[in-house]
């Protein structure tokens, strides 16, 4: 079930925290059924992929300790656990007054993953998609669950910077050795070609933050928050952060971007400061 993965969905309070919504206890409340719907959900995943991926993960060095692969979950009980878990997931929207756009999202990312499960995974570039559509679709469940309102370069940011770690997940793990053996996919990369992805998405998911933090029209921060020059000063560690990022990715001994933000203290202290000034200039 992955519980270190689970902070993935912590992306569900982007939307509500960028827009100064966090603060309200009925959009805490949606916050938390969407956290844990997605927590349930991605669960039932990551069930499903070890069970498709049961006998390759038996050969792998690090994948072999995982239950199934183990042998200390059956695969029968991993089933009904799974089955469980999906219910528990589209059963706790339920809750909200109007759960039909979390349901929405649920449902899309039920049958994004369980393509990727089944059959993309295997294939180069729409793999890519795939993953950072899970991404994506966490980030919008949080607006979708307190239906709040998102502009059209916050889905930018949020599209590409997903795209972003994805491809830098790809790199760190084309880097390693025997990195064909770890994910069969990787065998269609190159180094040249992931790092022209990975400066690609960056170079648009950072266009895109800037556009959001430094919009002034009636539709952007200006009509909504006091405070501008704070959220404009998130520039910069975002874009540090980013770079630390791409190093960290193509070095021979790279790490995943989702490694570096559980482990790395300097991408931990980025993000700190990046949330300490997002905070400042929305509720200060």
């Amino acid at each position: 079930m992955r519980p270190r993965q689970w902070v993935k969905n912590g992306l569900i309070t982007v939307a509500p925290g960028a827009a100064g919504m966090l603060s309200h206890d009925n959009v805490i409340g949606h916050v938390l059924v969407a956290f844990l719907a997605f927590c349930a959900v991605s669960s039932a995943m990551y069930l499903l992929n070890d069970i498709r991926d049961v006998e390759a993960d038996r050969t792998h060095p690090k994948k072999q300790l995982r239950a199934i692969a183990a042998g200390e979950l059956s695969v029968r009980r991993a089933v009904i656990a799974s089955l469980v878990l999906l219910a528990a997931g589209f059963l706790l929207p339920l809750t909200l007054v109007k759960p039909e756009g979390l349901l929405l999202i649920l449902g899309l990312y039920v049958v994004s993953t369980t393509l990727y499960i089944l059959w993309l995974k295997t294939v180069a570039v729409i793999e890519l998609a795939f993953v950072a559509a899970g991404f994506f679709l966490r980030s919008y469940a949080g607006a979708v669950a307190c239906h709040i309102y998102v502009s059209s370069w916050f889905l930018v940011v949020v599209s590409f910077g997903a795209f972003f770690l994805v491809v830098g997940k790809r790199s760190s793990e084309l880097s390693q050795e025997g990195a064909g053996t770890t994910r069969k996919v990787l065998g269609e990369y190159t180094p040249e070609f992931l790092h022209s992805a990975l400066t690609m998405s960056a170079t648009v998911a950072v266009t895109g933050y800037c556009l959001w933090a430094f919009d002034t029209s009636s539709t952007g921060l200006s009509s909504i928050h006091h405070h501008i020059v704070p959220i404009r000063l998130t520039v910069v560690p975002v874009v540090l952060a980013i770079l630390f990022v791409m190093r960290t990715s193509e070095a021979t001994d790279g790490q995943s971007p989702e490694d570096l933000i559980l482990k790395d203290h300097t991408v931990q202290s980025l993000l700190v400061l990046w949330a300490a000034l997002l905070t400042i200039g929305i509720y200060a």
